[in-house]
């Protein structure tokens, strides 16, 4: 280990202090990280007040961390990292849906439900209807495929929002795939919403002269055994934002059509208003390994 610690010798000194015996993925992680913030530090050249702030910053984002908020998770949104991630993971599975972000609201447990339940009270304006399949890289349908659903009302509220204004559920459900891996259920066409900007993470979008919305989507993690879990969103074509995602989170391959239907054979067949809404989607899953 280096004993005069210096600008060139820094990186080194802090790499080099870690034991043999570290995991060899830590390390590589680790050191990597090590430098990178050494360089980043020196190619700015950080003074101490600007590090206490960024210390300060971070600790508030912490603080502002709970079993409804996840701080942190948010802040990695708008930094793009956690897309970046996602594309990084998933870059070889070109056949699969493609994955997106988990979002700071997926913080309740989804009710248990039945196929063609509704997320939301009867006259909830904006009435849709859901339907899709689940199927292999193959084609191949996955029967019994779990879909754990989330989104936030006409309002751009999420249930954890609105306490004592929404029921916590509204908009949520867990549903199992039949045996053609055919899933629907009944919902509202979701709205655009900002991010939370009442912590760190609002200051910094401040500060950078950005915006906090989100396109309206509905929210996926789906399982099927034998596959590769995925999280991923379904957007609304048309919907505001959908160009400038504040989370970076859209891919084209998600934007769906959520088609006005006047029908009222159709409208019957699914217990529904006239007009409603209509979105179809295909989930693809990536067989593990």
């Amino acid at each position: 280990m280096a004993t005069d610690f210096t600008e060139e010798t820094a990186a080194d000194a802090v790499v080099e202090s870690f034991a043999p015996s570290t995991d060899p993925r830590l390390r590589e992680i680790l050191a990597s990280l090590v430098r990178h913030l050494h360089s980043f530090a020196r190619e700015v050249e950080l003074t101490i007040g600007e590090w206490e702030q960024a210390i300060d910053f971070l600790t508030r984002t912490g603080q502002k961390c709970d079993d409804k908020r996840q701080e942190f998770i948010l802040l990695s949104d708008v930094l793009g990292l956690s897309m970046l991630t996602e594309t990084i993971t998933n870059r070889k599975y070109g056949i699969a849906t493609e994955s997106t972000v988990l979002g700071p609201f997926h913080v309740v447990e989804s009710p248990v439900r039945q196929l063609g339940d509704t997320l939301y009270p009867a006259g909830t304006p904006a009435p849709c209807v859901v339907t899709g399949r689940v199927t292999s890289t193959d084609g191949t349908p996955l029967p019994h495929a779990t879909l754990d659903v989330w989104q936030a009302n006409d309002e751009g509220f999420y249930d954890v929002q609105q306490a004592g204004v929404q029921e916590i559920g509204n908009g949520r459900g867990l549903f199992t795939a039949d045996n053609a891996g055919e899933f629907w259920f009944r919902t509202i066409v979701p709205r655009y919403y900002p991010i939370p900007t009442d912590g760190p993470v609002g200051e910094l979008l401040k500060a950078t002269g950005r915006h906090s919305f989100r396109p309206a989507h509905i929210h996926f993690i789906v399982t099927a055994p034998g596959h590769r879990d995925l999280t991923t969103h379904m957007f609304v074509a048309g919907s505001e934002y959908i160009e400038s995602d504040t989370v970076f989170a859209v891919k084209k391959s998600l934007v769906v059509d959520f088609k006005e239907v006047s029908d009222a054979d159709q409208a019957a067949k699914w217990d529904m208003p006239v007009p409603f809404r209509h979105a179809h989607f295909e989930i693809v899953m990536q067989p593990e390994g």
